[in-house]
């Protein structure tokens, strides 16, 4: 595929924007890269990662094997979403800490918009096609309110974490880190980088590659064979995700980062919220959300005058 210098800054802003997405727990970067239009090419590039690409290097030089790589997309793309994500990091992690409501409320609205656009390539509307698009968004709504299971230390149980967080990742709505969470495996994932230890990592990484070229070719055979379905289903996760980045939420249980223990978050405080709580104590590292409920902005500012109330 030939492109000028323009296409590939295009790509490496779509790069930019999953990788601001990313830095933010709970939105997925493919869901950017579904709605700016390069998600299918991205499944196809990642689907065709083969040995037979070592055999096209062996036998018909850099050049070929560069090319059926696809690589000037890829490190455009993943440029963009590298800079980004380090860049963005802090500056989401500040907001999501103080700014909770217009961080999620920004990201509700893009995404919230983007459906529209996202549907208009839905070429033929049958009953097949609603079907889909209810199923996507019923089983993303699903999803996004599962509670988390007990912390698991297994190290083989990071390979089969590592295979279902990669591929949740890679499908629009769903946030990686937060399948992580449900499985039970944050936890032993986030000591195992504190400690270095490289075994535990391996196998999270070894499980996310095998599950990243697996289900990227079941998602290029869907796309070939199903393309109006697929997209109804995607589209249907996006709309079905929209409960997970809802602007007002209560909080109903936590997980504790130092003992893995996932606990009532009325044990901790009564004020509803999380994001309230770690303002009101400046401790933003201690507890994380595992389940939490969406509210209405009427519930949430009377949590807020309580607050003032019990403050003053």
């Amino acid at each position: 595929m030939q492109r000028r210098f323009l296409d590939y800054l295009i790509i490496s802003l779509k790069g930019v924007a999953m990788g601001a997405a990313d830095a933010v727990p709970g939105v997925s970067g493919g869901t950017i890269a579904f709605i700016s239009g390069i998600y299918e090419e991205l499944i196809a590039t990642i689907s065709n990662v083969n040995l037979s690409l070592l055999k096209t290097l062996k036998k018909k030089g850099f050049k070929a094997f560069w090319s059926q790589l696809n690589g000037n997309f890829i490190v455009t793309l993943l440029t963009g979403i590298i800079i980004s994500f380090v860049s963005f990091m802090r500056l989401a992690k500040f907001l999501i800490e103080q700014h909770p409501v217009l961080i999620w409320s920004f990201f509700f609205g893009l995404i919230t918009v983007s459906i529209y656009f996202v549907g208009k390539q839905i070429t033929k509307w049958n009953l097949a096609t609603i079907i889909a698009l209810t199923f996507g968004a019923f089983a993303a709504y699903y999803i996004t309110s599962l509670p988390s299971l007990a912390s698991n230390s297994n190290p083989l149980f990071l390979f089969f974490a590592g295979a279902i967080a990669i591929c949740a990742m890679i499908l629009p709505g769903i946030s990686g880190s937060f399948i992580l969470v449900i499985l039970g495996a944050y936890k032993t994932l986030s000591d195992a980088f504190h400690d270095f230890d490289l075994k535990k990592i391996a196998l999270f990484v070894f499980g996310a590659i095998v599950g990243l070229l697996s289900f990227s070719r079941i998602l290029k055979w869907l796309f070939k064979n199903y393309h109006n379905t697929t997209l109804a289903i995607l589209t249907g996760f996006i709309f079905g995700s929209l409960n997970k980045i809802w602007p007002w939420k209560e909080t109903v249980s936590v997980l504790n980062e130092k003992t893995g223990a996932v606990i009532p978050f009325s044990d901790i405080s009564n004020l509803g919220t999380l994001s309230i709580y770690q303002q009101q104590t400046n401790d933003f590292e201690t507890y994380k959300t595992v389940v939490e409920n969406s509210i209405s902005a009427f519930q949430y500012i009377t949590l807020i005058i309580v607050l003032i109330r019990n403050y003053f």
